[in-house]
């Protein structure tokens, strides 16, 4: 399959593999004929480097589904909203706050995706992050040349969205792999066990994802496992995960995070890839 290595995230996010993507594709199986499915999506990175011809994403994130599915059917009204934006902070914040006022229930699909991407530009760090009431709450970024528009990398993700068979779903994790069967595959990237009290980012989405949801993901990879779909999930090596998933195939590899408000502790983390086959 011949991959367009121009597609690849066109947001910064929490968790995001583009730097463990050497690690993963170690570890993928040798063929992936059936359905590539990925319940937490997130940023896509491995979806764009494996690029398959038909697969299944979701997202709890309702305004990151939109985005996608923004990109794959209004790609030219994106990018035209996209060149609006400016790169300052009164601007930002008024672009910001829009999820505080009742304006915001009136923005089009494209205007929600064009306000997410810029945000995701410009913000601090950027971090999509949310307070209790769903609002976007992360500072101007202060970045001097920010590519905001980016627009072959965007052209290049809804290329490969609108030329393959992509369902795009927004709902429970569970239920997004409720037709993977034996043959499909499925790589798992949750919201990670925190690896110490502070540590802790599920702020992505209102519903936060603690040690009940890990249990319950644990659940469906048994289930997947006994439907006989491939699985590979990624989670923080703590002893909770490593005891979690103690009846599967467990390596540890390092990864650098790039999202943390303090500079020094961006740095290599231990993190699992849990596998029900022998890697290649």
């Amino acid at each position: 399959m011949v991959t367009n290595k121009v597609a690849q995230p066109f947001l910064k996010w929490a968790g995001g593999k583009r730097q463990l993507l050497p690690e993963i594709r170690k570890y993928l199986p040798e063929e992936m004929t059936g359905t590539y499915y990925e319940p937490f999506i997130g940023a896509g990175a491995v979806l764009f480097d494996v690029q398959p011809s038909k697969a299944v994403i979701n997202d709890i994130n309702s305004e990151l589904v939109n985005t996608y599915l923004t990109i794959r059917d209004h790609i030219e009204e994106l990018l035209s909203d996209l060149r609006k934006h400016e790169n300052n902070s009164d601007y930002f914040y008024e672009i910001r706050d829009l999820d505080r006022k009742p304006i915001y229930q009136e923005l089009s699909d494209v205007e929600r995706a064009s306000r997410l991407i810029f945000l995701n530009k410009t913000c601090f760090n950027g971090l999509f992050r949310v307070n209790k009431k769903g609002q976007f709450n992360v500072p101007f970024g202060k970045y001097k040349n920010p590519n905001i528009v980016n627009e072959d990398v965007v052209r290049a993700v809804h290329d490969y969205l609108a030329n393959n068979d992509v369902t795009i779903l927004n709902g429970d994790f569970a239920d997004a792999v409720a037709t993977a069967k034996k043959g499909d595959f499925v790589y798992i990237d949750p919201p990670y066990d925190p690896v110490s009290t502070t540590s802790s980012f599920t702020s992505y989405s209102l519903d936060g994802f603690g040690r009940d949801e890990q249990e319950r993901l644990r659940d469906l990879v048994v289930d997947l496992d006994g439907r006989g779909c491939k699985v590979l999930l990624s989670n923080s090596a703590t002893k909770y995960i490593k005891d979690l998933y103690k009846n599967f195939q467990i390596e540890i590899v390092g990864a650098t995070r790039s999202i943390n408000s303090v500079a020094s502790k961006r740095g290599k983390i231990d993190e699992v890839l849990v596998m029900n086959y022998e890697p290649k």
